[in-house]
């Protein structure tokens, strides 16, 4: 199975480079789009014929409340919920029925669900604070023209915490790079 946003973050380079020298002058972090900042998620979309990408990333805070591991039965609970609600990205997405998307694939990763960090994270101390949630879905849709806009006002309700979201987009026309509000929810393909 090909993944379109593969080549996304090289495509995005200078694009986060540059970012990451105005913000992060004297933080010698990896400048990547790794830039972890409560409020703030990350979607990579990509359409390319009839297969339509969406690559999530969230601080968990910004989807369940807090990023330290689920002891608890309330934080399990919340936990359980939040990846229920990922786990139904047409509703998430508010694909529209039109364009005939079906999920192909879909994967959830983050340390809350029990997922061991990557080998390449154990250099990253600060792993522990910062715990992500990654969502990628691949979907298959019919009629990929009627795809006119993709609306995030879902993930803004579901999740209230995520006060803005940077998006990516890359379609037949071409390469965008959007940062969308609960207010200004949508962008068009």
């Amino acid at each position: 199975m090909r993944r379109l946003l593969l080549a996304l973050p090289f495509a995005l380079l200078p694009l986060a480079v540059a970012h990451a020298a105005d913000e992060h002058d004297h933080d010698h972090e990896h400048g990547s789009l790794g830039a972890h900042e409560h409020g703030v998620g990350r979607l990579n979309a990509a359409l390319d014929g009839q297969t339509l990408e969406l690559e999530l990333e969230s601080p968990a805070m910004n989807l369940v409340g807090f990023e330290h591991a689920a002891t608890t039965d309330a934080d399990k609970a919340k936990v359980a919920a939040v990846r229920a609600q990922l786990e139904k990205p047409l509703v998430l997405f508010n694909l529209l029925k039109a364009a005939g998307c079906v999920v192909a694939t879909q994967e959830l990763e983050s340390p809350l669900f029990g997922d061991k960090p990557d080998a390449d994270d154990d250099k990253d101390e600060h792993h522990h604070d910062h715990s992500e949630i990654h969502a990628h879905y691949q979907f298959s849709c019919s009629a990929p023209g009627a795809l006119k806009t993709l609306d995030l006002a879902n993930i803004f309700n579901t999740f209230p915490a995520t006060q803005k979201i940077q998006v990516q987009l890359i379609s037949p026309s071409g390469q965008q790079g959007v940062e969308v509000t609960a207010k200004a929810a949508a962008l068009k393909f």
